[in-house]
């Protein structure tokens, strides 16, 4: 196995950040189906409007910023951030003053 495969750098975490419109029933509903469809294709809450998914690697990465990107809804603005491992993980995030531990990496089973 090439214990470079999954080094820090090679890893990566797919931000998906968003501000949509819900001033109207179907506006509302298409935010909701869009954060359905995040949820669905294993990106996991962060904060308030922004989304994480974790890859094993930038080609991987892509494959699902193609499936962000075919769910766009129709109104609003959605950003999609790609970091590496090594940068997820000098993210130091914060609740009421109080300093809070990352979301943890998950591991990748290599059957082959």
């Amino acid at each position: 196995m090439n214990s470079d495969r999954f080094n820090a750098y090679r890893v990566m975490w797919i931000m998906v950040l968003y501000d949509l419109p819900t001033e109207t029933k179907t506006m509302r509903k298409a935010a909701q189906l869009f954060r359905k469809r995040l949820e669905d294709d294993g990106f996991g809450l962060f904060q308030f409007s922004a989304y994480i998914r974790h890859c094993p690697s930038r080609e991987n990465a892509e494959v699902h910023i193609k499936r962000v990107k075919s769910i766009l809804p129709k109104y609003g603005k959605v950003a999609i951030m790609c970091i590496t491992d090594k940068q997820f993980g000098n993210i130091e995030i914060f609740f009421s003053q109080q300093k809070e531990a990352p979301p943890p990496t998950y591991q990748q089973l290599e059957l082959f």
